[in-house]
């Protein structure tokens, strides 16, 4: 399966990244994957979604806190995920350390925000999930589970922009480790 998230926003190295900043990263790409979980192949697996299924029956959903997040690509589901990101940002080609931090940093961010939280601690204290998260679609169950990364870097020519902001086009092509029934058509 394959598919494309944009983000455009701050983007921050995770030595300075705030768990309110990768939960505001992770809103964006929340929003994608619920326009992309009601469209096929996935609008057909809307049964997953349900928290109350019997054992031997799959479910995303996995509660961290006060959220019910539904990761695509998980190791129940023997899936991975490929990562092909064009990575613009206000600086000049090349400079991959620069005001806004080196880029391997602030990608460190950026798979953090793909993934669901680990722990409620990884969640903001006062934070729930709003009217549209329940659940909450992220793409990855852990970031473990990229496997592949390629990253081209590029000057974004757009006025005013902070130094952490940047333009992000990310091919998501996620992979079958075992063809299962269950992944059919994901991978």
């Amino acid at each position: 399966m394959e598919f494309t998230f944009v983000y455009d926003g701050p983007l921050k190295t995770n030595r300075s990244a705030s768990i309110e900043d990768k939960q505001a990263i992770r809103r964006v790409f929340h929003s994608q994957l619920r326009l992309l979980w009601q469209q096929r192949p996935l609008k057909d697996l809307a049964g997953w979604l349900q928290d109350d299924v019997p054992k031997h029956r799959y479910s995303a959903i996995r509660k961290i806190g006060p959220f019910a997040f539904a990761p695509l690509v998980t190791e129940a589901l023997c899936l991975t995920a490929e990562l092909n990101i064009f990575f613009l940002r206000p600086e000049p080609p090349g400079a991959l350390i620069t005001q806004g931090g080196d880029i391997d940093n602030r990608l460190k961010t950026l798979f953090d925000a793909l993934r669901m939280p680990k722990r409620p601690s990884e969640i903001p204290s006062n934070d729930g999930p709003l009217k549209d998260e329940m659940p909450f679609f992220c793409l990855l169950e852990d970031d473990n589970l990229i496997t592949k990364i390629a990253v081209k870097t590029d000057r974004l020519l757009k006025g005013s922009m902070g130094d952490n902001n940047v333009h992000l086009l990310i091919g998501v092509t996620t992979k079958r480790i075992v063809g299962t029934a269950a992944n059919l058509g994901l991978g």
